[in-house]
């Protein structure tokens, strides 16, 4: 069995926790933020949890994670 190839963007994208869980951030972040609330922002700052939906493909994309 060959060695399986990571996702590039996936890698820089998502982290696995401990438990199995995919860790993300939230979009909407990067630019155009003089519009966005001081509020909206700091929220935007904390990591999020990837829909359960989602799980098995990210898995699958990030392999030695």
């Amino acid at each position: 069995m060959p060695k399986l190839k990571t996702h590039t963007g996936a890698k820089k994208r998502f982290n696995l926790t401990k438990s199995g869980k995919v860790k993300r951030a939230h979009a909407f972040k990067s630019h155009i933020l003089t519009k966005k609330t001081t509020k909206r922002t700091r929220h935007l700052r904390t990591t999020a949890y990837a829909d359960t939906t989602n799980v098995a493909a990210i898995k699958k994309m990030i392999p030695y994670k």
